[in-house]
C-alpha cells in the first residue's frame, strides 16, 4: 500500500478543511456519567459497577462514539457568495470577515473510540469488565497567521507561523477492569490496559517567522516531524536555491498494523457521603506507547531561507496547491532517517463529579462534572451540569449543559434497558445550526449509541 502526504506545512490547514465532512472526535460519554443504566460508566470511572447485572456487547456496536470538537467550524471555511458556496479563499470574501471570527490559534480534535467486544459480570468480590477497543486520536492546531498569509499575501511584511502542531496516533487496547466496595461509603476501581500501537505522527513548528524584504522572502524556521509507522519513508525533493533535498511527502509500503506496544491504567473512586450526596473522581489513560521506529525530519535547529520565487497570494481555489507547495518549501525539513524507538503518552483525562439525589423524588438526580484532558497543546476542559431521571426501571433519561474550552454545549441521553436488551442514544454536544448540506456549522457535534445484551 502506498499513501502520499504532501506539503507538510499546508497539511495542517488542509486537514482542517478535509475533516469537516467526516471528522470524528470521541471520548467517554459525559452525558452518561450520572445514569445508573448506562452500562459503560466504567470507561469514565472504573469504580462504577453494575453489581448483580452483567452484560455482553453486540460486536462493533456496543458503544460507538463519534464527534468533532474544536474552536474552528465549517462556518469559518465555507461562505455564501452570490448564492453559491465557496471557501474563504474566494477573493469576494473579505479578509476581515474571515480573520475576525478566528482565534489566535485554531484547534480541531479528531479521534475515534469503538468498542469491538465487551462484557461485564459480578465476581471476585466485585464487578469485572473486559473490553477490546479501537482508538485513534488526532489534533491540529493552526496559528491565525496561516489564514492571514493565505488571504493577504504581500499585503503584510511579516507573518508568524509558529506553534503549528499536528499530532496523531492510532492503537488498539485490551482493557481489564475491576471495582469493589471497600465499606459502606467508599468504592474503588481500576482498569489495566494493554496497548498495541498502529502508528503515530507528530509535527511541531516551534518557530516560523516569515518576512518580506523588498522583492524577496526571508524565513527563519525551527521545525521537526516524527513519524512512527512500520515501513514508512519520507519522500524528498531537490531545492535549487539551497542545493539540498527537503521532505515533501510520506510513502508507506507494505503497511503493518503493529508499530509498537504500551500499557495504561484507569483509576477511580466513589464516596457516598449520605443518602443524598455522592462524590467521585477518576484518572484515565495514564500510560504510554513505545513505538518501534522514529523517522525524523528536521530543520536541525533554526534555519534561514531566502528566496524571491515564492508567491503566497491565494486569489482562487486553483492557486491553493501552489500556496501549499511554497509554504512547505520554507520549512526545508531534512530526512534524518530512522533514529530508533520513541515513547509517547496517549493523553490522560481527569473526571471530578458530584451527584445529588432529590429527597422528595429519589428517581431524580442532579450532577456536576468537570472533565479535563491533558494532551500538550491539545489540552481541554469542560464543566457540565446534569439532570437525570429514571421514571421506571427500564427507562432513564437526562439532559445537561456544559461550558469549556470549546464553548457552550447541550447534551442528553435516553437509555432503554429491559431483560435481554439495552439500547442507548446520547450526545454530549448537540449541533444547533446546520449548513444546507446538513453539516454542523461549528466543529462541536457528537452522537453516542450502543446495543447490548444485559443479564
Amino acid at each position: 500500500m502506498k499513501s502520499n502526504i504532501k506539503n507538510l506545512a499546508g497539511w495542517g490547514m488542509a486537514a482542517v478543511i478535509a475533516l469537516f465532512p467526516a471528522g470524528l472526535y470521541a471520548q467517554n460519554l459525559q452525558s452518561g456519567y450520572f445514569d445508573d443504566n448506562y452500562l459503560y460508566r466504567f470507561q469514565s470511572n472504573p469504580a462504577f459497577g453494575n453489581e448483580g447485572h452483567g452484560f455482553v456487547a453486540m460486536p462493533g456496536i456496543g458503544n460507538l462514539n463519534v464527534a468533532t470538537n474544536g474552536t474552528i467550524g465549517i462556518n469559518h471555511i465555507l461562505y455564501n457568495v452570490n448564492g453559491q458556496t465557496t471557501t474563504f479563499l474566494n477573493p469576494e470574501v473579505s479578509a476581515s470577515k474571515v480573520l475576525d471570527g478566528l482565534k489566535d490559534k485554531s484547534r480541531l480534535g479528531v479521534s475515534l473510540r469503538e468498542t469491538v467486544i465487551a462484557f461485564g459480570f459480578s465476581g471476585l468480590g466485585g464487578y469485572n469488565t473486559v473490553s477490546v477497543n479501537a482508538r485513534a486520536d488526532v489534533g491540529v492546531a493552526l496559528p491565525k497567521d496561516i489564514f492571514r498569509l493565505a488571504k493577504q499575501g504581500v499585503e503584510n511584511s511579516t507573518y508568524d507561523l509558529s506553534d503549528l502542531n499536528v499530532r496523531g496516533a492510532g492503537w488498539a487496547e485490551i482493557a481489564l477492569g475491576h471495582s469493589r466496595q471497600i465499606n459502606e461509603k467508599l468504592r474503588v476501581g481500576a482498569t489495566l490496559k494493554l496497548l498495541v500501537g498502529v502508528g503515530s505522527v507528530e509535527t511541531n513548528i516551534n518557530s516560523a517567522k516569515l518576512q518580506m524584504r523588498e522583492d524577496t522572502w526571508v524565513a527563519n524556521v525551527d521545525a521537526e516531524l516524527h513519524g512512527s509507522l512500520k515501513n514508512l519513508k519520507y519522500k524528498t525533493k531537490y531545492n535549487e536555491d539551497t542545493h539540498r533535498d527537503y521532505v515533501n511527502g510520506v510513502e508507506v509500503e507494505d503497511f503493518s498494523p503493529v508499530s509498537g506496544y504500551g500499557a495504561a491504567v484507569d483509576l477511580g473512586a466513589v464516596y457516598r457521603l449520605n443518602d443524598d450526596w455522592e462524590f467521585s473522581a477518576s484518572l484515565l489513560d495514564l500510560g504510554f506507547i513505545s513505538w518501534n521506529n522514529n523517522h525524523v525530519a528536521s530543520t536541525n535547529g533554526n534555519q534561514q531561507v531566502v528566496t524571491d520565487e515564492y508567491t503566497f497570494n491565494v486569489d482562487n481555489n486553483d492557486s491553493w496547491d501552489e500556496f501549499k507547495d511554497n509554504l512547505s518549501m520554507l520549512y526545508q525539513l531534512e530526512d534524518l532517517g530512522d533514529t530508533g524507538s520513541r515513547t509517547s503518552g496517549i493523553g490522560a483525562t481527569m473526571n471530578i463529579g458530584a451527584q445529588y439525589t432529590l429527597p422528595v423524588y429519589r428517581r431524580a438526580k442532579f450532577g456536576f462534572l468537570n472533565t479535563t484532558r491533558v494532551n500538550g497543546p491539545f489540552t481541554w476542559t469542560d464543566f457540565r451540569l446534569s439532570a437525570n431521571v429514571e421514571p421506571v426501571k427500564c427507562l432513564s433519561a437526562g439532559v445537561n449543559f456544559g461550558v469549556g474550552t470549546f464553548g457552550a454545549s447541550f447534551g442528553w441521553i435516553v437509555n432503554l434497558k429491559v431483560p435481554g436488551f439495552n439500547l442507548f442514544v446520547a450526545s454530549d454536544r448537540t449541533p444547533c445550526k446546520l449548513a444546507k448540506q446538513g453539516v454542523p456549522l461549528n466543529s462541536n457535534a457528537n452522537v453516542n449509541l450502543g446495543m447490548n445484551i444485559p443479564f
